[in-house]
């Protein structure tokens, strides 16, 4: 199975690069600090290019927002310095497109591009891609067709945007930060009231009607992996460390076993633990309705994580994390995320503290504390204590 398919994950920061990498992807997709459609993450510069060459997924860097005249010197500079760093370029302007061919780096075309028919597969084709990711509002049948004429990529998890393959300008005329040059402002997870030129109030039971639902995909896994999808790809960019841990888990197992409902059922909970606006099948098994909307603000997860610490030294020949504590409290029993660059992400749940070799059943903010933590940690790893909701 893992030949099949690809699982792709995304990246905002080395912290989920490392996450996605431990827990399983085949590959991670992500930005520099420029030229792509995530720019308010905190992305990534040429130099972090050298260290990711350590791990073994593949590397799909993120080329895929409108592009100016001025931008292509630039552009073409850093695909020079990135050529053999790199499995592939995601993109879709044609300037981009042919600075890939001029150097000879593979590239995928991006879901921005609507690619939706058959003719668009064989043009993009014929133009060199490896592989399209297609428009989201596809359903399975259609996709399987166009997966007969190239590879297709696909999203399963994440946040779905109200407009056509996310080309929206909402953001653009209303704060003048544009969708398609990676700066949106998500105006549509707003609460709004319609109101006619008179002042006559039009009530509606949703005032969310512009900020659709996450999509998931797992209840309905195996049709997807009937209908000629080669990857799988996971939404979130923005998302934390936890998040990109916990949704590569999930779907490596879908994608590497049959599931039954009851695990099926299990693995939902899970997806339900971190950020999601509450879940919709997208276009893959029908169009969507009024219910494919969230009627939530924010996160819909059952567990939140609050940042309490941080780590100050890891004694690894005792399996010791010392954390200091800035905020709150931990006692014995608490559950814990800690988060680093180098570390990606750990869970933890304390089973015993010492201070000054004393065991403690609770510590304070201001204090120094000794945890048991059998995985790795580092100095200046962000601790945060996770509060289920």
């Amino acid at each position: 199975m893992r030949k099949k398919y690809e699982l792709l994950a995304p990246a905002g920061d080395f912290a989920c690069f490392v996450a996605a990498v431990n827990a399983g992807a085949d590959a991670v997709y992500f930005g520099l600090k420029e030229f792509n459609m995530r720019d308010t993450a905190r992305n990534f510069s040429l130099s972090d290019l050298d260290e990711m060459k350590k791990y073994k997924a593949k590397k799909y860097l993120t080329m895929n927002t409108v592009i100016y005249d001025n931008e292509i010197p630039r552009i073409e500079k850093i695909i020079k310095k990135i050529r053999g760093k790199v499995d592939a370029i995601i993109c879709w302007d044609f300037s981009v497109i042919n600075l890939c061919r001029k150097y000879k780096i593979p590239f995928h075309i991006s879901t921005q591009a609507s690619i939706a028919n058959v003719e668009s597969a064989k043009f993009y084709k014929k133009l060199g891609a490896e592989r399209v990711i297609l428009a989201r509002e596809l359903n399975l049948k259609q996709i399987k067709k166009i997966s007969k004429i190239i590879d297709v990529e696909c999203f399963i998890h994440g946040a779905l945007c109200v407009a056509e393959s996310g080309r929206c300008f909402t953001s653009q005329f209303l704060h003048g930060r544009s969708a398609n040059r990676g700066k949106c402002q998500h105006p549509c997870r707003h609460e709004y009231k319609i109101i006619d030129e008179e002042g006559n109030e039009l009530k509606v039971q949703n005032r969310f009607i512009l900020s659709a639902k996450d999509l998931c995909t797992l209840p309905f896994f195996d049709k997807l992996k009937k209908a000629g999808i080669k990857a799988f790809k996971i939404e979130g960019r923005n998302r934390d460390a936890d998040y990109v841990d916990a949704v590569v888990k999930v779907y490596k197992e879908a994608i590497d076993k049959k599931l039954t409902e009851k695990r099926k059922k299990e693995l939902m909970k899970k997806l339900e633990c971190v950020y999601n606006r509450k879940f919709s099948s997208g276009f893959y098994l029908k169009l969507p309705t009024s219910d494919d909307f969230t009627n939530i603000k924010g996160s819909n997860a059952k567990e939140i994580k609050k940042v309490i610490g941080r780590v100050t030294n890891y004694l690894s020949d005792k399996k010791i994390a010392i954390i200091k504590i800035f905020t709150d409290s931990i006692k014995i029993g608490d559950e814990f995320f800690i988060i680093g660059n180098k570390t990606g992400i750990v869970k933890l749940k304390v089973e015993s503290m010492e201070r000054y070799k004393k065991k403690v059943k609770t510590a304070k903010s201001g204090e120094l504390v000794a945890v048991l933590c059998a995985d790795r940690v580092r100095e200046n790893d962000s601790v945060y204590k996770i509060i289920r909701k």
